[in-house]
């Protein structure tokens, strides 16, 4: 066997002598062995690298804590007549005592000058409020407007070059990115908590709202939120604003897993216009819709649609259009799917509304629809609460927030003829804010309230309350609802007007 080996090895070791020597000899490229490490063979598949260091939430806190305050209300205790129903000359009225009552929560500047966004609850009836910044500052803060179908609140405070916050854009936020709650939870200094987003344009069933008015497409979170929370921002990593933090589902009241924020596009706009006018501005569409997350097969047939259209189908499904309503005036009919708002897709109510709120009376918007096989697009001129296609005229100024309350100390707008036969009423007003006077000193009346008679004469119109309120302006006997509430309730006024 030996024998076989050296002559083996003594032939591979010429061949490879004669070899080195033939490719020098034929090559016009000298060949250099130790260029042989220098360029390594990989697969032709490129690869990224990939970064296994957490996401940094350092420059965002740094950036949102100075322009977070924390918010403490002081409601004073307050003796109200309640009228006994069928007492029309006041006899039997009873007097009761409305213990005074302290509130908190959180708030976010949104510019220099000392303009801060929170949510309409935690200021909502309150006769004094504070601001407290992280470094302990204190200082007295002037609520300029409410908007009880956003919750949201503007409030100000005396000075300037204060730190504030960037408004992001919402639409632009992404489920499953990184976001951070900032605030003032249960009474503690300020507290950063960090989730990610798990939903958009969602509706939650908050009581203390009225579902007819209520613009719902929150943003939903699994930062953790808790009492006290409500009012501060909802920050990206950048360190912008794109939401506030507004409420969480939970069986306790605490922190069970989610919360709900504002989206910014929302607050920028409603925001703009209590600063502007005094109050928002809401342009009205005019049609009743349901998503069809919220339609069955069954509920699709009965629309003449079968399973395979209904699958394929896309948008929001119109069941009712309002006589002389912007969608009216635009030709859309029930049985319509809106797919759009001037090129945002839209698939869900809620989706609808947040898009219909960035917009004012008088806007002209651009729709896409389908019905059966056919897609059209239509201008439609958005309206007032009132059903003009034009800024309510009643508004008030940052210059003048009080404009545009009634004597009774009070915003009102006319409700729809559809809620008043729902409400099994003629008609009435609904009161969307209230500042000084006569209801909120003297009753425990919420925004939402709908009055329907004053002095046992009908209310149809903001005209009507200011006309009876002018005849007795100090004996004011009101009777009124809340909707989704059982009963009637009636209030004496004795110090009216």
């Amino acid at each position: 066997m030996k024998k076989y080996i050296l002559p083996v090895v003594l032939i591979a070791a010429a061949t490879s002598a004669l070899s080195f020597w033939g490719f020098k000899k034929f090559s016009d490229t000298p060949f250099y062995i130790e260029h042989a490490e220098s360029m390594p063979v990989h697969y032709a598949a490129q690869t990224y690298p990939v970064s296994t260091q957490p996401v940094d939430f350092s420059q965002a806190a740094r950036q949102a804590v100075p322009c977070v305050v924390h918010i403490t209300t002081l409601t004073k205790g307050r003796t109200i007549v309640q009228q006994a129903p069928f007492d029309p000359f006041g006899m039997l009225g009873m007097a009761r005592q409305i213990p005074a009552q302290m509130a908190s929560g959180s708030g976010v500047l949104i510019s220099s000058d000392g303009y801060i966004v929170t949510n309409n609850h935690v200021v909502q009836g309150a006769d004094k409020v504070q601001v407290t910044f992280d470094n302990r500052d204190r200082q007295i803060a002037k609520v300029i407007g409410t908007d009880p179908s956003t919750d949201l609140a503007v409030i100000k405070i005396e000075g300037n070059h204060f730190p504030y916050m960037t408004l992001g854009n919402s639409d632009s936020v992404q489920i499953g990115q990184w976001v951070l709650a900032v605030g003032y939870p249960l009474n503690l200094d300020c507290t950063v908590t960090a989730g990610i987003v798990s939903g958009k344009s969602r509706s939650i069933d908050l009581p203390e709202q009225n579902r007819q008015q209520a613009i719902q497409a929150y943003i939903q979170t699994d930062a953790a939120v808790n009492p006290g929370n409500s009012g501060g921002p909802l920050v990206n990593t950048s360190g912008q604003l794109v939401g506030i933090n507004s409420a969480i589902a939970s069986p306790t009241g605490s922190y069970a897993g989610y919360s709900y924020a504002i989206p910014s596009n929302i607050v920028r706009k409603v925001a703009n216009d209590i600063i502007k006018y005094g109050h928002t501005q809401r342009g009205y569409l005019g049609v009743a819709v349901v998503g069809l997350n919220k339609l069955s097969i069954q509920d699709a047939r009965q629309l003449g649609m079968s399973k395979e259209e209904f699958q394929d189908a896309t948008g929001v499904y119109v069941s009712n259009v309002l006589d002389g309503s912007a969608a009216s005036k635009a030709g859309l009919k029930k049985g319509d799917f809106i797919t759009a708002v001037n090129g945002v897709t839209v698939n869900s109510s809620p989706e609808l509304l947040e898009q219909i709120s960035l917009y004012h009376p008088g806007d002209k918007i651009k729709i896409d629809y389908r019905n059966g096989d056919e897609s059209h697009t239509v201008n439609a001129i958005l309206q007032n609460s009132q059903g003009e296609d034009q800024l309510l005229a009643n508004a008030g100024s940052s210059e003048d927030p009080g404009a545009g309350y009634t004597k009774l100390g009070a915003r009102l707008e006319a409700v729809s003829s559809e809620e008043a036969r729902k409400l099994n009423i003629d008609g009435g007003v609904r009161v969307t804010a209230l500042s000084d006077g006569v209801l909120k000193n003297e009753t425990n009346i919420r925004p939402g309230f709908i009055i329907f008679r004053i002095n046992g004469h009908a209310v149809r119109s903001v005209a009507d309350v200011n006309k009876y309120v002018q005849e007795s302006p100090h004996k004011l006997r009101i009777a009124g609802t809340y909707p989704g509430e059982n009963g009637i309730y009636y209030f004496g006024l004795q110090n009216g007007g």
